[in-house]
């Protein structure tokens, strides 16, 4: 049987070390029984899913001869997704909860977790290996230079553990930066004790003028900010410490009303 070789597509880059593809697919627990991997590519991870009797293996992948190629080498995966997971009603298609595990594509890594991020309560852990920085940042705690909006976001309802980093040199073609391996877990926090949109929109704010103080970044939406937060930097916070200062603005504005 013949098959077209998957293209290379939004800037994936392969993973070729069968050591590091077993171990990131070793990263996943067992809490739920279904997984999805986002772009799968030539399976270099699909092949240790489905060596886990334990997992129900579904795959998204936009490239069609990607999608060719899994149909044709991999017969024991049920449920290939031809589409994009960034425009797909993808929790629709699980009764339950579902993981997620990938070597995400390096320029849509964030929209990825974004996209985690609005399926919350249906994702109990994400395992991905994304881009060396990006993984940092996400990782990162408050004081860092990298700490920023996606740290926040996603640390307000999931763990993340930086988990290793990986070489250039394992990769076809190989990229010109490193990449690493992170987990999400989900906590127990089931909703904010603010508005999202508002507590998104502050700290959007924040972190789009970072070298200025808060009185300053978030003039627009406060005018008279919480005196223990008007002379600080948005790094300076930690994640509850912006769940508390947007509580306190939304108050002071229904006070004002």
């Amino acid at each position: 049987m013949s098959f077209v070789r998957p293209k290379k597509n939004l800037g994936q880059h392969f993973l070729t070390d069968q050591n590091i593809a077993r171990k990131i697919v070793d990263s996943l627990g067992t809490d739920v029984s279904d997984v999805l991997e986002i772009g799968p590519g030539t399976g270099v991870l699909t092949q240790y899913l489905l060596q886990r009797p334990e997992l129900n293996v579904h795959v998204v992948e936009i490239d069609r001869d990607s999608v060719e190629y899994l149909e044709q080498n991999f017969p024991d995966l049920k449920h290939i997704w031809s589409e994009d997971f960034l425009k797909s009603d993808i929790s629709s298609r699980f009764e339950g909860q579902f993981s997620i595990i990938g070597n995400f594509p390096y320029n849509i890594s964030s929209q990825i977790f974004f996209r985690v991020l609005e399926m919350r309560n249906q994702i109990p852990e994400t395992v991905g290996m994304i881009q060396k920085e990006v993984a940092e940042r996400i990782a990162s705690k408050h004081g860092k230079k990298a700490y920023g909006i996606l740290s926040v976001l996603l640390q307000a309802f999931f763990d993340i553990e930086y988990l290793f980093t990986v070489g250039e040199g394992v990769f076809n073609p190989p990229p010109r930066v490193k990449s690493a391996v992170i987990r999400l877990k989900r906590n127990k926090l089931a909703e904010l004790p603010c508005n999202e949109q508002f507590f998104v929109k502050v700290i959007k704010a924040a972190f789009n003028q970072r070298r200025k103080m808060l009185r300053n970044s978030l003039k627009s939406l406060c005018e008279n900010l919480p005196e223990e937060y008007a002379q600080k930097r948005p790094e300076q916070l930690s994640v509850d410490a912006f769940i508390d200062l947007t509580c306190k603005i939304e108050n002071l504005e229904k006070s004002e009303l």
